[in-house]
């Protein structure tokens, strides 16, 4: 699987077409298991456990908390309103189509289809220019809607397995399941925390214990959630943003810092990939099992089963369609009551955040968890049924979102976040007044220490502080901003260029053996860190 995430990597970018990365992991994953007879199939539970501690851990840690905050509301609809809705709608549509499907397992069906994925919505945001809102919203929605769409889908299991159904029952399980989740992840990671800064304090910090502890802190909260009963992506999901708000307290080291993100993007490049390739590993077994799909549809012709699946996949879009139109008149009118214009949002882009429900993954491995047998011990009614669909609506919802997102995006111009230009002139300037300051005072502080070097370090200061201005941007007296904007960017590439030839001047000194190859990395490390700062 590495193999194939490493080949997929040069494939796409070897082919003239503009194919989605992800479609090029499923199809070598295919060819793995196909041709090759190396696939692996899914269980559910080593998946769950290997893949989505660390994925939504990182989600909930990079996700933009405010961004989140600000969007609660659509969020909340989305990941829960709309999660309900959809097994309930789609659930009766999949009854309607195919009435061999006991209502029950319509609803598992329907359950497991109804989460959008984070990695899938990922993988497409890559081929898009999605405005920033649209995307916080998304991101949102796919971070929270597992856990209800899972709790759906483990209850119509149950009601199809014993013929019975509490809805007490199911809201109170519901209830704990997530808020027991969201308690033990938060609650775990704030106690590690607190553990860790109590140990470095006293025998100080190392970035590889550190870059560990990281990575072994959502698989922790995840086991402990689950064997509680509780939702272990939402533990993974409040481990995330707990971790963020403890990275915001600014203890961490430096080159901490820089290690974790490096090692956290490899994990985050190579798990994405290998659930893609894993997808493509499924579908010859699902293939295999299309003509006794076939027969649990009712005996029909195997060609019925894509048109079945491209069914669901487009009640899928429509009911999200119709639930985001009346959640905006919703808000629009209580926006209007409260004195306040709401934002105006056209048909296109309505279109677009229902399109871009894609599912993933996640919705494979969670069919596969449908038992084999009743209660009674009667075969489970259309299980490799809904096995196909379930393939097939991933697919199709692939394919639409790739085939129409690009085109919905296209031309549609979105005006500068306001909020967001305030907030980064709001950094810019916190930043520049905080170290301006600390010149000042560190200057005044060493001439009142080395009173016969005072004009040395006044000069250092004043030299510094101008640069610091420069560097912010800042136009001297006389000087026009775009003047400014100019002599920067001309500085920009003057520096880059100075990198490159004092980056193959020291790599020249260590082939000719005049300095140290270690004396060489690190000089390299240091003017990659420039580099990549100056970019």
């Amino acid at each position: 699987m590495l193999v194939a995430v490493l080949l997929s990597g040069v494939i796409v970018r070897l082919i003239p077409l503009a194919i989605p990365l992800p479609f090029v992991q499923i199809a070598l994953g295919f060819l793995i298991a196909a041709v090759f007879q190396r696939g692996v199939l899914i269980e559910p539970d080593i998946f769950f456990l290997l893949f989505l501690p660390p994925l939504l851990f990182l989600d909930g840690w990079r996700v933009s908390k405010l961004a989140v905050i600000r969007e609660s509301s659509s969020i909340l609809q989305l990941a829960f309103g709309l999660v309900f809705l959809t097994v309930i709608g789609v659930g009766y549509l999949i009854h309607w189509m195919i009435p061999d499907v006991p209502l029950p397992v319509a609803f598992a069906i329907a359950a497991i289809v109804s989460p959008t994925d984070p990695v899938a919505v990922e993988a497409i945001s890559r081929r898009v220019h999605i405005p920033r809102r649209m995307m916080a919203i998304l991101e949102g929605e796919a971070l929270f809607n597992d856990a209800s769409g899972l709790v759906a889908f483990r209850f119509a299991v149950a009601a199809a397995a014993t013929g019975t159904f509490s809805l007490s029952e199911a809201a109170l399980s519901f209830l704990w399941v997530s808020i027991a989740g969201l308690s033990i992840g938060a609650g775990l990671t704030w106690l590690i925390m607190q553990v860790r800064r109590f140990i470095t304090k006293r025998l100080g910090e190392e970035p590889g214990s550190e870059v560990l502890l990281s990575l072994l802190t959502p698989f922790f909260v995840y086991f402990v959630a689950e064997h509680a009963n509780a939702s272990g992506i939402l533990a993974a999901v409040a481990a995330g943003v707990m971790m963020s708000y403890s990275e915001l307290s600014g203890r961490a080291l430096a080159a901490t810092r820089m290690e974790r993100r490096a090692v956290w993007d490899m994990v985050q490049f190579t798990l994405n990939g290998m659930i893609f390739v894993l997808l493509g590993e499924q579908f010859p077994t699902i293939l295999a099992g299309l003509s006794r799909a076939a027969g649990e549809a009712g005996g029909l012709s195997l060609y019925w089963l894509p048109v079945y699946g491209l069914a669901v996949c487009l009640g899928l879009i429509l009911f999200r369609l119709l639930w985001v139109t009346v959640s905006l008149k919703l808000s629009a009118m209580a926006a209007r009551r409260r004195g306040t214009e709401p934002p105006e949002v056209g048909i296109r882009v309505i279109l677009a955040v229902s399109v871009a429900g894609v599912r993933g993954a996640v919705t494979l491995a969670g069919v596969m968890t449908l038992p084999f047998a009743l209660d009674s011990g009667a075969p489970f009614p259309a299980r490799d049924l809904a096995v196909s669909l379930a393939a097939m609506v991933i697919v199709f919802s692939l394919l639409l979102a790739s085939l129409t997102l690009p085109s919905l995006m296209r031309g549609l111009h979105f005006p500068a976040n306001s909020r967001v230009q305030r907030e980064a002139s709001l950094a810019q300037e916190a930043m520049l007044q905080a170290a301006l300051d600390s010149v000042a005072a560190g200057a005044k502080r060493r001439v009142a220490e080395h009173p016969d070097e005072a004009a040395l370090y006044l000069e250092v200061a004043d030299s510094l502080t101008a640069t610091l201005r420069r560097q912010a941007g800042e136009a001297p007296d006389g000087t026009s901003a775009e003047q400014v904007a100019k002599q920067a960017a001309i500085e920009r590439q003057l520096r880059l260029e100075a990198i490159a030839a004092s980056r193959d001047a020291v790599f020249h000194l260590a082939r000719t053996h005049r300095i140290s190859d270690s004396l060489a990395r690190e000089h390299a490390r240091l003017l990659d860190l420039h580099e990549a700062h100056l970019r």
